[in-house]
């Protein structure tokens, strides 16, 4: 781990001091985004060393044709890539004729590096010797706009320190960009026109297979000792780049300085013979705004998020900063604007895993946009997976599944599922469960029933269909079973019978069918609609009930607790306390059949389903199959500590739920899966906010009222989160002796805290 790496800051991710084998981590702590695009905090200047450059367009993808080594019946023809797009950040810098490459100088110092996450911006500042012998202080400050969100604003300095200098700027845009993460090293893009015009420069490309069409364009400025040099740069383009060169003679302690503004318009959002001037308008309106402005801009617009999303901690900076780094990530990644895009578990930060959606949407992210959004922004989410129905259907059917069975993708980009590992892919199936649930938890959260008649209870049939298929009778135990899955627990493959996924199978036809129930007596129209467009009769519906009526559920009477899966019993139970710390973590040490005749648990498995289905379970059930589980899990997924913080709190072990606390929110601060370098973990960073609104706070929806029961680790000497429920804000601060909850917006509410009911109005603050 890193932990001296990062320095602690409530507001900032802070890196001091130049080392070339942190710089790709770094390039994934210091990423930016501005939920249409993001990138890599890849160096603007030229780099010898080793990087990973990485910029990415939200929805913008190629279709990698699938490589394996056996193929199967039922594979994706191809693995949707993130791709790595058109490179608009580069700017080569040369002082008295020598190239500024920080892996050639003499000498760095004084190297810093600042991600401000209350104002938005990337800063990185150094001192250099370059080989002619020339001194210079070197500041760059950059930022992706929310107010334009086609363009990124940076200001690159240079002072000679040493003596005057010729400095050189040549800002760029460049199309001969490439994949880290390729199957077959296809082209990805063809680069179809470069040009220049005055200060503008652009590349026109367009993704090979979907056909994307992307303008990346540049504005460029110099300004010597802050004024304005009326030079006409010299332009140059080639088959896949256009650059523009301005040269200046600068005193020794004088300021040059660069300004470019860059960014990317796509046919996703323009006509395609559209793109160049649709790029050149929205760079003139951020020229003409201006850099200093236009980040003055950036900081109000981050401003009204963080009113809102922000989580404060006092007497912990760790802590602060773990969760404001994971806040700030989320709403970098993904703001809600566009239905058409959903949260990838890299975001913008890597090109791993590929696709865009995954089903930690729906059992992670969900809970956090819709309490620190609005209902509008949770309904996009929901109204993506409605769109994608008929492929999910289409899915199904090529496994052989039939009358508008649904089977949601592992991964995907459009709908179709695009993820070749067969005991993901065809068993990991658990995933439709998650997007049932997060139907019933947006329901219940926000009030907002027309989803469910207008959208909702067409994917519900389709889910329903799905399980009732997959199911199968066993005559020997005379119950339905459910053979040859993996549950959330990758570390076991094809198993029978995987407790979490019986048990949600089971509830996502019950629930089904209330819902059913419910449209049919007051949504009379949209029932009738939609029996008629899915061919739903009372006959199937009453198969399915057979089958939730008699699932079966692995059990061990000798320990008291729901098993995993058949056979869990079988293998050799060595807690993970006992094992050599050096073959940690074992995915990076052990073989997969290792593994798979191992005890571990990568994540919550039958402990995802007592999260989700809390109420169905009494607490001591509950601390009865931690007890249990925990001590056979690894943690090595992402998504794991969250989920066992927030158990350990309702338990009220509160030194155990801090500790997967800072796990989760300092995953990548301090890289405990050592694979920070490769990009972030985006949707596990909304299990953090989990960990403590839900966690910490105790936030619940029971009886149709928002109920709290605050706890508050011993290392805090308060912690405060916001909500909006049901167009209500509310905050809720907890301190060691007293809660405190009062409306910021809104009228008056009911609600429970610690099991009591009260009233909460705009004048009235309450106190617990």
């Amino acid at each position: 781990m890193n932990q001296d790496y990062i320095k602690p800051s409530e507001w900032s991710l802070i890196e001091e001091g130049f080392e070339p084998d942190r710089v790709r981590s770094s390039e994934s702590l210091f990423s930016i985004g501005n939920g249409a695009m993001g990138q890599r905090a890849n160096f603007e200047e030229h780099y010898s060393g080793k990087t990973f450059q990485g910029s990415y367009i939200a929805g913008v993808y190629y279709p990698d044709k699938t490589r394996v080594g056996w193929w199967k019946n039922g594979y994706p023809e191809y693995f949707a890539k993130v791709l790595n797009a058109p490179n608009w950040i580069g700017i080569d810098v040369q002082v008295n004729g020598e190239q500024l490459d920080l892996n050639a100088c003499k000498k760095v110092s004084d190297y810093r590096r600042e991600l401000n996450m209350k104002g938005g911006w990337y800063q990185r500042s150094f001192k250099a010797v370059l080989n002619n012998g020339t001194e210079i202080e070197v500041c760059a400050t950059r930022f992706l706009s929310l107010d334009i969100d086609e363009v990124g604003a940076i200001k690159f300095e240079v002072t000679p320190l040493n003596g005057d200098a010729e400095i050189t700027f040549t800002p760029y845009v460049d199309g001969g960009i490439t994949n880290e993460d390729s199957n077959w090293d296809d082209k990805f893009w063809d680069v179809y026109e470069a040009g220049t015009e005055k200060d503008y420069g652009y590349v026109m490309s367009m993704t090979m297979k979907t056909g994307f069409h992307v303008c990346t364009g540049m504005r460029a400025a110099l300004m010597v000792d802050g004024k304005l040099q009326n030079q006409e740069p010299a332009a140059e383009s080639t088959a896949l780049k256009s650059s523009l060169t301005y040269k200046a003679k600068v005193l020794r302690n004088t300021t040059a300085t660069l300004v470019k503004m860059a960014g990317y318009v796509t046919s996703l959002n323009h006509d395609k013979a559209t793109l160049r001037s649709a790029s050149e308008k929205a760079l003139n309106k951020a020229v003409e705004i201006g850099f200093e402005e236009l980040k003055n801009m950036q900081a109000a617009s981050w401003g009204a998020i963080w009113d809102m999303a922000d989580i404060t901690i006092e007497g912990d900076v760790k802590a602060q900063q773990g969760i404001r780094f994971n806040i700030f990530q989320l709403n970098q990644t993904y703001l809600g604007r566009d239905a058409r895009l959903n949260i990838g578990p890299k975001g913008f930060t890597g090109e791993k895993y590929g696709g865009s959606t995954y089903w930690d949407t729906e059992a992670y992210c969900l809970p956090f946009y819709m309490a620190t959004k609005d209902a509008q922004v949770a309904r996009n989410l929901l109204k993506y997976r409605y769109n994608h129905l008929e492929k999910a259907i289409e899915n199904a059917g090529k496994l052989g599944f039939k009358n508008g069975a649904a089977l949601y993708p592992m991964v995907t980009m459009n709908g179709e599922e695009c993820h070749n590992e067969w005991e993901i892919t065809f068993e990991e199936i658990h995933r439709n469960g998650a997007i049932a649930f997060a139907i019933y938890n947006y329901v219940r959260y926000t009030g907002d029933y027309s989803y469910v008649p207008e959208m909702g209870l067409e994917v519900l049939i389709g889910i329903a269909r799905f399980w009732h298929q997959r199911a199968n009778y066993s005559a020997q135990k005379d119950k339905y079973v459910i053979l040859g899955v993996t549950g959330p627990n990758e570390y076991e493959n094809n198993v029978n019978n995987n407790w979490y996924t019986n048990y949600i199978a089971k509830w996502c036809i019950e629930y089904a069918k209330e819902q059913l129930d419910r449209v049919k007596a007051d949504y009379g129209a949209d029932h009738s609609r939609i029996l008629a467009k899915t061919k739903l009769t009372e006959a199937e519906i009453a198969e399915w009930m057979k089958v939730a009526g008699n699932m079966y559920f692995p059990y061990s009477e000798e320990h008291g607790v729901y098993l995993q899966q058949d056979g869990f019993l079988d293998k050799e139970m060595v807690k993970v306390a006992d094992l050599d710390p050096s073959q940690r973590p074992i995915n990076q040490h052990w073989s997969w059949d290792h593994i798979l005749r191992s005890p571990y648990i990568k994540q919550a498995d039958t402990l995802q389903g007592f999260y989700f289905f809390e109420d169905h379970f009494s607490k001591e059930a509950l601390e009865k199959h931690f007890d249990f589980y925990e001590p056979f899990t690894v943690h090595e997924s992402s998504l794991s500590p969250c989920v066992h913080s927030i158990q350990a709190a309702v338990l009220n072990r509160m030194d155990q739920a801090y500790t997967f606390y800072l796990r989760t929110s300092r995953l990548d601060l301090d890289d405990y899966n050592k694979e920070v370098h490769e990009g972030l973990h985006i949707t596990s960073m909304a299990g953090t906010w989990m960990s403590i609104v839900e966690g910490f706070g105790g936030m619940r929806v029971k009886n149709d009222m928002l109920s709290l029961e605050p706890r508050i680790p011993s290392q805090w000497d308060s912690y405060s989160f916001k909500v909006n429920f049901r167009d209500t804000i509310l905050k809720v601060e907890v301190k060691q002796n007293e809660t405190v909850v009062k409306i910021e917006k809104g009228g008056a509410m009911q609600l429970m805290v610690n099991g009591k009911k009260l009233e909460v109005t705009p004048e009235k603050t309450v106190s617990a």
